[in-house]
């Protein structure tokens, strides 16, 4: 065995980097005060910009919520509108010495009148009965057993229920058959 001298391994070079010197800012002391009036100034109409931008946005708050308001009556008014003429109507109706054959075919006569205004109001009335029962128009207060009748048809109505164009306005209650003799889906 040769006795080797074993070499050490050149040690590595680190190479040092400078940093990138900051861009050197001047202070001129002569022109601060100017600079700081002009900045002052920027300031102060900026404040004012934003002053004004939020009293803008206030003023546009109040007319649409007064605009709103506004439609809301005009609508509202001329749905009233169309409603007196079937209120004049009824209070003749009982202002009348009638018979209540006469009386009966005066109200029905009111009734188809308020049924004109509704539809001309966009109001439609829920289809009931000899239809399948659906639970997003229809509300069953009642299920009676019916051998003759389909499984889940409407075979009465208790009250009728109104849409307004899709919305539902109020459900329509009914009653509801149910067959034992057929099975259900």
């Amino acid at each position: 065995m040769k006795n080797e001298k074993e070499t050490p391994a050149p040690a590595p070079t680190v190479e040092t980097v400078e940093p990138e010197s900051a861009p050197v800012v001047t202070f001129d002391a002569a022109a601060a005060p100017a600079e700081l009036e002009r900045l002052q100034a920027e300031r102060d109409q900026l404040f004012d910009r934003l002053a004004r931008l939020q009293a803008e946005f206030d003023n546009y708050r109040k007319r649409e919520t007064r605009e709103r308001a506004e439609y809301r009556d005009y609508a509202l008014i001329n749905t009233v509108e169309q409603f007196l003429p079937v209120l004049d109507n009824f209070q003749l109706a009982l202002s009348t010495q009638s018979t209540a054959e006469q009386l009966r075919s005066g109200v029905e006569l009111i009734v188809r009148q308020m049924g004109e205004v509704l539809r001309s109001l966009g109001v439609q009335p829920i289809p009931t009965v000899e239809t399948q029962f659906d639970p997003r128009v229809h509300e069953a207060i009642e299920m009676v057993e019916r051998e003759d009748l389909p499984d889940h048809q409407v075979m009465d109505e208790v009250r009728r229920g109104y849409t307004l164009r899709d919305r539902l306005l109020r459900p329509a209650l009914v009653r509801v058959a149910t067959n034992p003799k057929q099975k259900t889906a």
